[in-house]
């Protein structure tokens, strides 16, 4: 999948500049990750300690980021996409876990999530980049290039074989949440109890913050870049992320298609949705917001309550916002 754009914006309440102190403070760390910001919010009692942690944190990230990404050529991704068609390709650890959860997210979405979808994320990649609407033939060939059972995965012998030449991993629809995971469990294992990680919109949190109940959570409206839902979240040891398409979609004879493409069809989808979701990790709610931005509404809540999460659904119809919603997403709204 193409990366995925998210606009939930978290509020940093009360957070300190790195200072020498022995009281427990929020300490907000930030850098370029991942192609977009990679923020850090956690409670220690140092400056010195919460910047060493920050670092060895960015460190990990930074590991991650040459497994995982679809943009460094010399990633081990972007080397075993390399290699399609070349028959079985030794792969880490790192890498086969993530795609062990991928397959396990492409079956349980009902194949609407699909990390084979790399030649076509390309294809349109180039097609807003020149402006140039891709001719229906050269959508269908490409297409021919994707899915799930040209991928074959040997957890066995720790081997990963792209069936067809010209094949291409992206995952872009997981990665973030699932690194933003990992940089929680690190933070954990460091001793860090109470921490926010946003991995450029994919968030994931462990326990609250000082004496506060929860993270507060900013969710945008649908197609807007700046105006947020009236409510807010309060999360913690919960993942959330949102995806819609009010920074890229391409527009083509008064259509707009969302940047977020169908597998089934090749073409970006073109109805006007946010989708927002709340799960356990962060990988499951990074490919669910995916998911949930193709599927049916029905499909989506559905999909989403057989994960144990939780969605909410915003979309434009005749210039007014409708919402839906899974059963139980009303928890987490702030109580004023």
């Amino acid at each position: 999948m193409r990366l995925v754009l998210f606009f939930i914006l978290f509020l940093y309440q009360f957070v300190q500049i790195p200072s020498a102190s022995a009281q427990a403070k929020k300490y907000h760390f930030s850098s370029s990750k991942m192609g977009s910001p990679f923020n850090l919010v956690f409670v220690d009692k140092d400056s010195t300690h919460a910047s060493i942690i920050a670092k060895k944190a960015f460190d990990l990230v930074d590991s991650l980021v040459t497994i995982y990404s679809d943009y460094d050529s010399s990633s081990e991704l972007s080397g075993l996409s390399a290699k399609a068609g070349m028959g079985p390709i030794p792969v880490s650890k790192g890498l086969m876990e993530i795609l062990l959860k991928s397959k396990e997210a492409y079956r349980q979405s009902q194949h609407s999530f699909d990390i084979t979808m790399g030649p076509l994320s390309l294809l349109w990649r180039n097609a807003r980049k020149t402006k140039t609407f891709p001719d229906s033939a050269t959508v269908a060939a490409t297409k021919i290039l994707v899915g799930f059972d040209k991928l074959v995965i040997n957890q066995k012998d720790q081997t990963v074989s792209l069936v067809k030449k010209g094949m291409r991993l992206d995952l872009g629809g997981i990665a973030k949440g699932f690194v933003a995971e990992k940089i929680v469990q690190r933070l954990k294992a460091e001793g860090i109890t109470a921490s926010l990680v946003d991995a450029g919109g994919d968030i994931v949190m462990s326990d609250a913050p000082l004496s506060a109940k929860g993270w507060v959570i900013g969710v945008n409206a649908p197609e807007e870049a700046e105006t947020l839902l009236d409510q807010k979240l309060v999360l913690n040891n919960l993942s959330v992320a949102t995806s819609g398409d009010v920074y890229q979609f391409f527009l083509h004879k008064g259509k707009k298609y969302a940047h977020i493409t169908n597998p089934q069809t090749g073409y970006g989808v073109t109805f006007q949705r946010n989708v927002t979701v709340i799960a356990s990790d962060g990988a499951t709610a990074d490919w669910l917001a995916t998911a949930c931005s193709i599927l049916p509404i029905k499909k989506a809540l559905e999909t989403a309550a057989q994960q144990k999460a939780f969605v909410l659904i915003t979309t434009l119809e005749n210039g007014q916002i409708k919402a839906y919603q899974s059963k139980g997403f009303d928890r987490y709204w702030k109580k004023d």
